[in-house]
């Protein structure tokens, strides 16, 4: 029913518009002539053509060509009845004679024997220059026939029969062959209709629905020296184009942009259908930790796309040092000291350095393999210091200068932070102090005089301070006389030096005791020494033989 009313309404605009504009719509190509369309046809008030005459009333025009099917079809744009031999044929052109779109030919025999099988066809033919659609073709069959069959096939509606002819292409045809039997010597009218297409006038539309997919690609780990490379892939997966993209990546705590912002903002454009883009940014740590972000993908029409989650560990290796070695050590001795290097961290040290200064005067440098002596330091290039490992290196020397010392080791890495251990030795000398004592004449005879020698070394590599000498006499000499490094007086048999204040290394210092022999016999002359440095008196007994 709707397409019944379409294609009246339509019929109706063209009834209004006049033939002028059909004329114009399927005006003949340039060099076609145009057919002439006579001034009279007849229409019933349901826009069906009436016959008018019977169909052997017109004879046929000489001359006319014949179909490679069937009989002689006419190209007039009106109710036409030809004939030729035994078959006639009707052509009718709609929707109206002078603005022909669909001409329709029916070609039927003359005469046919009672209850004989005949056929008779329709010819359907596009006298336009444009494809048509959806024509139906409506045959009212007589009481006195009986259908059998029809090539096409045809929808039977009682006494109708009904083609639907979905497309027919610019100035083709269509032949329609109905097979039947008349059962009744009536003669028979079978009426034939087609109810012309409406011809649109089309603009195709595409229908899109863009999409947005977003990936968003970044390292599981990073060092907290280094910039974070973050890669963002958008694709329009969808059809048509998805206008004004834009990436938005807002960042978690303590990750910023190179320029120190929180939101990384990207404007894509207008991506095509099927279209990808690759965007490249890098991003900084403000401390270790792990960092997990997604970034948003949107377009001015609302379209939306997110990012998977993807997580960064920002780490950083963490050594350890320690310095062994002794707090007091005597100048000249030689002192070592153990370097330990740990990685506290779970990632590689990688570049690791150890680097130990030696003081001023050290000689006889000594350290384990694979160090070099650059100036005033010892390097240990140890290269990648495995997670959780431990690295020892050693050195010793011999200080030459007294005083407190300071052995300091520093350990570095690619993009650690650099920790240094010292240990501090007091350097000190010893004193080494030897006391010695000689009498010049033995033996010696009653009257006659001695001298002892009283000699102090020091041998050691410090001063030793306060040297305090004391000679002890027996009853057989008697003193005479003293004289040294420092002076001397006698108390009763005890003759006493004053104090040296300080004997320095390697230096010497003597004092002499003249005595007179008084009594034959078997004497002894006895030194004590005291030093600061010693805990204890140091004594020397020189032996005199003393005869008459």
């Amino acid at each position: 029913m709707k397409k019944i009313l379409t294609i009246s309404l339509v019929l109706l605009v063209f009834s209004s518009l006049g033939c002028e504009s059909m004329k114009s719509f399927f005006k003949p190509k340039e060099g076609e002539p145009e057919s002439k369309q006579p001034e009279k046809f007849f229409w019933d008030s349901s826009h069906e053509p009436i016959a008018i005459a019977p169909i052997n009333a017109v004879p046929a025009p000489a001359g006319l060509p014949v179909p490679a099917e069937g009989p002689v079809v006419s190209e007039a744009r009106q109710l036409v009845v030809l004939s030729q031999s035994d078959m006639a044929v009707v052509s009718m052109t709609y929707p109206w004679p002078e603005c022909g779109i669909v001409r329709l030919d029916k070609t039927v025999p003359r005469e046919v024997e009672l209850n004989r099988s005949f056929d008779y066809f329709i010819v359907v033919t596009n006298l336009t220059e444009t494809v048509l659609t959806d024509i139906l073709v409506n045959e009212e069959l007589s009481r006195g026939f009986k259908y059998t069959r029809s090539n096409p096939a045809a929808r039977k509606d009682v006494d109708k029969l009904v083609w639907e002819i979905k497309t027919l292409g610019p100035k083709a045809s269509k032949r329609i062959t109905v097979s039947g039997v008349a059962t009744s010597a009536d003669s028979l009218e079978h009426c034939t209709t087609v109810v012309t297409p409406i011809i649109p006038a089309c603009v195709p539309i595409r229908i899109v629905q863009p999409r947005l997919e977003l990936a968003r690609v970044a390292p599981d780990e990073a060092l907290l020296c280094e910039a974070i490379p973050v890669v963002f892939v958008v694709t329009n997966s969808g059809t048509g184009s998805a206008q004004n993209v834009r990436i938005v990546d807002t960042l978690p705590i303590g990750l910023r942009t190179t320029d120190g912002k929180s939101k990384l903002v990207l404007d894509v454009g207008t991506l095509g259908e099927g279209q990808s883009r690759q965007f490249s940014a890098e991003l900084r740590a403000a401390k270790t930790g792990r960092y997990t972000s997604k970034a948003v993908a949107t377009s001015a029409t609302g379209l939306r796309a997110e990012s998977a989650e993807t997580t960064t560990i920002v780490s950083l290796p963490v050594l350890a040092i320690e310095n062994n070695g002794p707090r007091k050590q005597y100048l000249g001795r030689k002192v070592t000291y153990e370097i330990t290097i740990a990685n506290k961290s779970d990632i590689p040290a990688k570049n690791t350095i150890v680097e130990d200064t030696i003081p001023n005067g050290a000689t006889s440098i000594e350290a384990n393999e694979g160090a070099k002596l650059s100036g005033s330091k010892l390097i240990w290039e140890l290269g990648t210091l495995a997670p959780n490992s431990i690295k020892n290196v050693r050195v010793s020397y011999i200080p030459t200068e007294p005083g407190m010392q300071t052995n300091s080791a520093t350990v570095t890495a690619y993009c650690s932070e650099a920790v240094t251990a010292s240990v501090q030795t007091m350097v000190t000398g010893i004193s080494a102090v030897a006391l010695e004592v000689v009498d010049v004449e033995d033996p010696v005879k009653v009257g006659s005089q001695t001298t002892y020698v009283i000699s102090v070394t020091n041998q050691g590599s410090a001063a030793a301070t306060n040297v305090r000498i004391t000679c002890l006499l027996e009853g057989n000499v008697q003193y005479v006389s003293s004289a040294g490094a420092t002076a001397g007086s006698i108390e009763g048999q005890m003759v006493k030096f004053y104090p040296l204040s300080s004997l320095e290394p390697k230096a010497r210092a003597a004092w002499r005791v003249v005595v007179s022999a008084v009594k034959p016999g078997d004497v002894r002359f006895k030194t004590v020494m005291n030093v600061d440095q010693l805990t204890r008196p140091v004594e020397e007994t020189e032996s005199t033989n003393i005869y008459e």
